[in-house]
Order: C-alpha cells, then structure tokens, then sequence
C-alpha cells in the first residue's frame, strides 16, 4: 500500500474493535476455510464472507495488508481472495461501502500476469489491465461521491480511498488524477468531524495543483470550497470566508459566462443554434431582482476583501472584477460594467497566463456594440 494511504487511515481504522470482535476471538464459522453460509445469493451474486489467513502459507517477503488502514491483515474476502483485511469491522465497512461492487472485478487486476508468448500479446494485456484499472476509478469515484451527496461520510471513505489508489496505480503518485479523491476523502473526513485527517487530504491535493499548471478551475474551486468548509468547523471564520468566497466567485462566473452566452448567440445568429445542444442552455433564466442584489452585495464584499488583503493574488481579483463586469453588463449598467472590465482586462494583461483576458475582451466588444445608457 501507497504511503499516503498508510499514514492517513480513515475513521473506520481508528474505531474501538468489541473485546468479542470475531477477528481476535477466532470464530470457527466467520473466519475458518470454509466461507459463510449462503455466500452466493440469488442470481449468483456474492454475500460477504471471510477467510482466516495462515502465516505460515503466506508467501516470504510480502506482508498482506488490511485493505482500509494498512495494518497486518488477518483474515481475506472469501469471494474474491485477494482483499485482505485486519478485522471482520474493517471488511464490513469496505463491503458497505464498494467491495460488494467491485469484488469480482478485482480478481485479474490483482492475480499475475500469465506468461505471454509474444510482445503484442504482453503489451495487449498491460492495455486491458490499465483499462480495467481506469473502470474502477471511475467506478470507485462515483459511488464515494455518491455517498457524500447522500451525507454518508462514514461510507464515502472505503469507496474514496479506492479511488485514491488505483488513480496512484494508473497514473502515479503526483498526477491531478488523484486530486478528486484526496477532495471526496477531505470532504467526508471533515463530515465526521476528523478535522485532522481532513486537513493531511487537502494539503495533498493542494500541493498537487499548486505544481500543475493547467489545474481547472472546477477543480480550484472544489479545493477551495473543502478548505472553507474545513476552516468553519475549526472556528476560523475570516480563512473559511477567503476561501469560501473563491468558490462563490467561481459560480457566479460560470453562471453569468452561460448567460451572456446564450444572450450572445440568441441575439447574432438564432437559426443557427442547436437547440439540442449540451453545450448551451437556451431555456438559462435571466437574473431576477434578488439575484441581483445577491450577486452584487457577495462579490463587492469579496472584491474588497481580495483588494485589502496583505498578499495580493491579481488572477483571483480579475475574476471578481470580470464576474461583476458580467453582471453589470447582464443588468445594462452598461458604462459601470465597461470600466469594470477594463480593470480585469487590464490586470490579467499582466498575468504570465492570459487565458482569460480573451473572454473579457470578448465582454468588452459585446459592452461596445451597445449604446452607451445607465439603468
């Protein structure tokens, strides 16, 4: 097992076994060869079974591990027999949570490679592995955030540190791949109050966006939103705004991007818009009154906070300045929406990345075809 899964066991390692746990008071029906009763259901589905492991038959030089905390494993699935665990607790969790998903499909991604008579046969079967391994990431990742959507912290780590593991296997230890699960494992872990393991996942994300250049925004923003959600169940309210308002900002922007969008195309070239089209949503509402007033008051209150603070950070400034040039522009203050946006346009001129100074020069000709009136 990875380091990084070792050292940042979930909740469900750090639970109080029972003193009659069946994993240290050797249970002849639950962990002896023969698997449970009735281990194949209806439809040839598998139930939970486990099999005590024997020292002595397990090969030299490779301690078997506990799937969820990393620590010597006494016992294995009996469907699958190449997950091990510590305790019966922590193959219920896993099963709860993903193994039942996922048993089966685990068997050739873990059992050796047979013997290849040639190179294209060796490098087609190198192919499906990683294909397979790719299915369970995406698998892994889907349910553990599936959990999380459903407030099932305690269930959303097995399946996420699933996830976490066969992204490092695919695509090594300091890809971005692996950033989504180190935020699922942050997001669950702070659900259970274990702010301290929650704080360890996030600062493993952090430090992989902080060195990829081309992180998206999406993925910033998710970042930001854990960290403020981390820093208001710690009590520091001023860090969780900072980093909270990163994500409102982000949100607003993407909204008002869609809505100018529309309004773009709608007003240049209606007939030639697809109206089944996925990237455009035609039917996108206008802002109403509130929406205004809400979006206005939020991001002058972060725009004053981005401008006050001791360490400027000139990219997430212009992006509050163009969210409120967009808005402007939306609600036809026209000139107000102009001067704003000569102010992001002006700031991001100086950024080694002016990726976004297209849009806001796009903003800007669209602000210019316009008569000049304030509402």
């Amino acid at each position: 097992m990875p380091a990084a899964l070792a050292a940042s066991a979930p909740e469900v390692a750090s639970r109080k076994r029972p003193a009659c746990c069946p994993a240290h008071a050797g249970s002849p029906g639950l962990l002896g060869n023969a698997p449970l009763p009735g281990d194949v259901g209806r439809g040839g589905s598998w139930r939970m079974n486990a099999q005590q492991l024997v020292p002595l038959a397990l090969p030299r030089g490779r301690p078997l591990r506990c799937e969820l905390c990393g620590g010597p494993a006494q016992l294995r699935c009996g469907a699958c027999r190449v997950t091990c665990y510590c305790d019966v607790d922590h193959q219920k969790a896993d099963w709860v949570s993903i193994h039942e998903k996922i048993c089966q499909l685990l068997i050739p991604i873990r059992t050796s490679f047979p013997f290849f008579n040639s190179e294209k046969e060796r490098k087609h079967g190198m192919e499906q592995l990683l294909h397979r391994q790719k299915h369970l990431v995406d698998l892994t990742h889907k349910v553990a955030q599936k959990f999380v959507f459903e407030g099932k912290h305690e269930e959303a780590i097995p399946a996420a540190l699933h996830s976490l593991r066969f992204s490092i296997d695919t695509c090594g230890p300091d890809s971005m791949e692996l950033v989504p699960a180190y935020l699922i494992l942050a997001e669950a872990s702070t659900g259970l109050g274990h702010l301290t393991q929650a704080e360890e996942y996030l600062s493993q994300a952090q430090w992989i966006i902080l060195k990829t250049s081309d992180c998206s925004n999406g993925i910033q923003s998710k970042l930001h939103r854990n960290l403020g959600l981390l820093y208001a169940a710690k009590g520091n309210f001023e860090e969780s705004l900072y980093h909270l308002a990163t994500d409102v900002t982000d949100i607003w922007h993407a909204h008002f991007s869609r809505l100018i969008q529309v309004q773009s195309q709608t007003l240049t070239s209606p007939a030639e818009i697809n109206i089944l089209s996925e990237e455009v949503e035609i039917s996108e509402e206008p802002l109403n009154e509130a929406q205004q007033a809400e979006a206005s008051q939020v991001l002058d209150a972060i725009l004053d906070i981005r401008e006050q603070a001791p360490e400027q950070q000139p990219a997430k400034t212009a992006s509050v300045i163009h969210a409120l040039a967009m808005l402007h522009y939306l609600i036809l203050d026209l000139p107000k929406a102009h001067d704003l946006g000569m102010k992001a346009f002006l700031i991001t001129k100086q950024l080694p990345n002016q990726d976004a100074s297209e849009a806001i020069h796009h903003l800007l000709k669209l602000i210019k075809s316009k008569p000049f009136y304030t509402k």
